[in-house]
């Protein structure tokens, strides 16, 4: 049977891989420009992108668990060397796909490193935001007040430090 599977395989490794190298190259891009500002709608077009290449690497798994069932195997690294090992066996050569498979999985770790750091980008971008327009609307620095269930509250009195 994985002469049948094995050239799909195949295919399928060096998809995701393309697909992986461009979503480290969106992400570089989308780092580079968490660094300037007046960059929302270029933001915006790379989070596009993003969800495309990642539903399309989502799809190459749920392609690949299936590949894998059908030699009886699950959807994990000692599956991936196991399979490789019965294409050797068959004849087949994937010395090639091994190096694909090897280079998918780091550029995918780079991939997980970036958009980690990309996200706490955001995310403290976000807090200088709220911040900002906390300040703008004359509220105070900290929180002082906690409802019954123990979480902060914020204030309900808050007055326009500027208005135009």
């Amino acid at each position: 049977m994985i002469e049948k599977t094995y050239p799909i395989t195949e295919q399928l490794i060096l998809n995701a891989l393309q697909q992986a190298q461009q979503l480290h190259l969106e992400l570089t891009q989308e780092a580079e420009a968490l660094k300037q500002t007046s960059q929302a709608e270029l933001l915006n077009t790379i989070a596009a992108n993003k969800k495309q290449l990642v539903a399309q690497l989502e799809q190459f798994n749920s392609q690949l668990t299936q590949v894998l069932a059908t030699e009886k195997l699950s959807n994990n690294q000692e599956s991936i060397t196991e399979y490789f090992k019965r294409a050797e066996l068959a004849g087949l050569l994937p010395a090639a796909s091994i190096s694909n498979w090897a280079q998918l999985m780091l550029v995918c770790a780079e991939c997980k490193k970036l958009n980690e750091q990309n996200g706490a980008t955001i995310d403290l971008l976000s807090r200088h935001t709220k911040r900002s327009l906390d300040i703008l609307k004359g509220k105070p620095e900290s929180v002082n007040t906690y409802g019954s269930d123990g979480s902060a509250q914020s204030d309900r009195y808050s007055h326009n430090l500027i208005s135009v």
